[in-house]
């Protein structure tokens, strides 16, 4: 497995908000983590990235113990985040935020290239390459956050949300890029509220209730689970009828 959490507990005080996890992504993978605002999702991310300390239970990434590892150092080895609300620097231009994503690599020639490739993945950043980042929409924005990550060569892609906030049509593309990204050979964990998206590329999927995970499996599966269906795509269904018995 790339990435393994194994009874991972974080707290905020006296307050769970994960209690105990298990969860795995073997390499290559496109895995997704769905459930409800406030289940801990966001929390569980941070926990890999080292931008808050577990309580209890380990993280496990690329073969090594990194529980606790300051954040800085995962990037190094490949492993990066796209978090919620994009977190892009909104005074630099949109060249400039890419170049802040390969601030660990020194292979000058190798990012210029890169650089160009995500040009190719997203050609509206292309063609507002000297614009600031807070002159972009959400969307433009979305797509810098995740060319930005790409800019570090990740072995590990985390998606926080990537859809929240933005128009169907942009939300469309920005799942057909996460596609693309997932089929170059980058393994992502994707956390995301749109559980029906996410379970459609996804190649497994884990549900988050209350901190804790609930239910696991293929995302086909998921996809199909009444609950799933009930409490996360909207859908209403139907008890099976109960079998009459016979008064004889």
């Amino acid at each position: 497995m790339l990435l393994e959490l194994i009874g991972l507990e974080v707290a905020y005080g006296g307050i769970k908000a994960v209690k105990g996890i298990d969860l795995a992504v073997a390499r290559g993978e496109l895995v997704c983590l769905i459930g409800a605002n406030g289940a801990g999702k966001t929390t569980t991310l941070k926990a890999v990235c080292g931008l808050v300390y577990p309580r209890a239970g380990r993280v496990y990434y690329d073969g090594d113990d990194i529980t606790g590892t300051p954040s800085h150092r995962p990037v190094a080895r490949g492993l990066a985040m796209v978090p919620e609300g994009r977190g892009i620097f909104r005074q630099l231009t949109v060249e400039e935020n890419l170049a802040m994503g390969a601030f660990v690599r020194g292979d000058r020639q190798g990012v210029r290239r890169d650089l160009e490739q995500v040009f190719e993945l997203f050609p509206r950043l292309a063609e507002r390459r000297t614009q600031s980042g807070g002159t972009l929409s959400g969307g433009e924005q979305q797509m810098l956050a995740i060319g930005r990550a790409m800019m570090s060569r990740p072995k590990l892609l985390l998606l926080d949300e990537p859809s929240m906030g933005l128009a169907p049509l942009l939300v469309q593309r920005i799942f057909q890029t996460v596609q693309e990204i997932s089929r170059e050979g980058v393994t992502i964990l994707l956390i995301e509220q749109n559980a029906r998206l996410a379970l459609e590329i996804a190649v497994r999927g884990y549900v988050m209730e209350s901190g804790t995970i609930t239910l696991a499996g293929p995302a086909a599966e998921l996809l199909a689970d009444p609950k799933v269906r009930e409490a996360y795509l909207g859908e209403i269904v139907a008890a099976e009828p109960a079998i009459e018995r016979d008064r004889a």
